[in-house]
């Protein structure tokens, strides 16, 4: 039956019958609002790979799943609270700082140094008149003993070097003579190459030997790296500054200029590959380049090495160099 046109006007009139259709209106159309704007949610959710979780203040958001990125086994748990700390900055919107220049360079020495190491290695050697290539063994026990011995070529074959602490001896079988190197004699080149008998001499570890400071951020082989500076905390280094540039998920420096006391440059180094062995990053393959010397630099390239390696003490005593 069709209401009569009195009493609609009748029901119409009555108190609150506006109130209601508005609000009715009102709500349907605050349903349309939220259901659209979950309709995004769901999509922007999906299309980032992510998760819908509770943030800290109650709020639906969509957060993507990130892995930790890979990192040397052995490091401390340092770094994972620091990555942590990173994710629980990011997620606030706080940017997160650099860590300082002591820490990073700790985290280099973790990762390279060890009790004992055996290495076998190549050293090509590209002078001016051509390339020639210098093999050899090194055993390595912490950072005062190492033993190296040259195996080819064949006018090479049988020279030794021992170093214990602060002192390095050679021994040529040609001469059949060993010599002590000190002085300004580690600071001549190990068999015409652009490494210094004071390059072969540093073992210790970088955060004894100097003060570091970040300088910036860079990409070297691909890979973001920390741009550091060091100042030398003690006289007796082989170079009293050095710029290096530090991979920041593998702690391996990547490039590193030295410099004398007075700011010139007298030598830079390239990695140019990076392997992982018993689950540390080492450098594969490296160029030093002498600046105050003609030539295209010494590849020194890693064929072998073995970590926490067995090694007879007899073999860190001047005896041995005649064996």
């Amino acid at each position: 039956m069709r209401e009569s046109p009195a009493r609609a006007r009748k029901r119409k009139a009555m108190p609150g019958w506006a109130g209601t259709k508005n609000s009715v209106k009102k709500r349907t159309g605050l349903n349309n609002i939220i259901f659209i704007v979950s309709i995004y949610i769901v999509i922007f959710c999906l299309s980032s790979g992510g998760l819908a979780t509770w943030a800290r203040e109650g709020r639906a958001v969509c957060e993507p799943v990130q892995r930790a990125p890979d990192v040397a086994a052995g490091e401390s748990e340092r770094f994972l609270a620091g990555w942590a700390q990173g994710r629980r900055d990011s997620a606030a919107g706080r940017t997160q700082e650099a860590p300082s220049g002591e820490w990073i360079l700790d985290r280099v020495d973790e990762n390279i140094i060890s009790g004992n190491k055996i290495v076998t290695a190549r050293m090509i050697i590209h002078g001016r008149r051509g390339s020639r290539s210098i093999e050899s063994t090194s055993w390595i026990q912490g950072e005062d003993k190492a033993f190296t011995e040259y195996l080819a070529p064949a006018r090479e074959r049988g020279t030794k070097m021992l170093k214990l602490g602060d002192q390095l001896w050679t021994y040529s079988p040609s001469t059949d003579r060993t010599i002590l190197i000190s002085g300004h004699m580690l600071r001549q080149s190990v068999m015409g190459s652009d490494l210094s008998y004071e390059d072969m001499m540093e073992e210790r570890r970088l955060l004894k030997m100097y003060e570091a400071a970040v300088a910036g951020e860079e990409t070297v082989l691909d890979a973001p790296c920390w741009v550091l500076e060091l100042k030398a905390r003690t006289p007796d280094v082989a170079y009293p500054s050095r710029k290096i540039w530090v991979d920041k998920t593998r702690f391996v420096v990547l490039r590193e200029e030295c410099y004398a006391r007075s700011g010139m440059l007298l030598k830079t180094t390239e990695v140019k590959s990076v392997v992982r062995v018993q689950g540390r990053w080492i450098p594969e393959r490296v160029v030093y380049k002498d600046a105050l010397k003609a030539g295209d630099g010494t590849e020194f390239i890693v064929d072998a090495i073995e970590f926490d390696a067995a090694i007879p003490d007899y073999l860190f005593t001047k005896a041995s160099l005649r064996k």
